[in-house]
């Protein structure tokens, strides 16, 4: 299971801000190789920080026309699978099993 922070998180934050939020909210170590995953207020964005024992590395992903589909909240964190994070990156609700938009014509 993917940990995975409930509520909103700042977005402006780099790699140091949310490995300090995984440390404190999350109660989990960020340079575990585990991954941690962050969302933003509007829901169409979020990151994603991971650290492989060498190289932090911070990602993030933005939906154009959409939101990104959020469990449910039971404390101050959450769990992802695998399958619900591959979904997740796709821009799938697993909830529905439909892309959520796609696109109509390439720009």
């Amino acid at each position: 299971m993917i940990p995975v922070l409930a509520g909103v998180t700042d977005m402006r934050s780099g790699f140091n801000g949310l490995a300090a939020q995984a440390e404190q909210v999350l109660a989990g170590d960020p340079y575990s190789g585990r991954l941690f995953l962050f969302r933003g207020r509007r829901g169409d964005q979020i990151k994603i920080i991971w650290w492989n024992g060498q190289v932090a590395w911070l990602s993030t992903k933005r939906l154009e026309r959409s939101r990104f589909v959020w469990p449910a909240a039971r404390g101050g964190k959450i769990s992802l699978s695998r399958a619900q994070l591959a979904m997740l990156m796709e821009g799938i609700s697993w909830r529905i099993v439909q892309k959520t938009w796609w696109p109509s014509m390439v720009r």
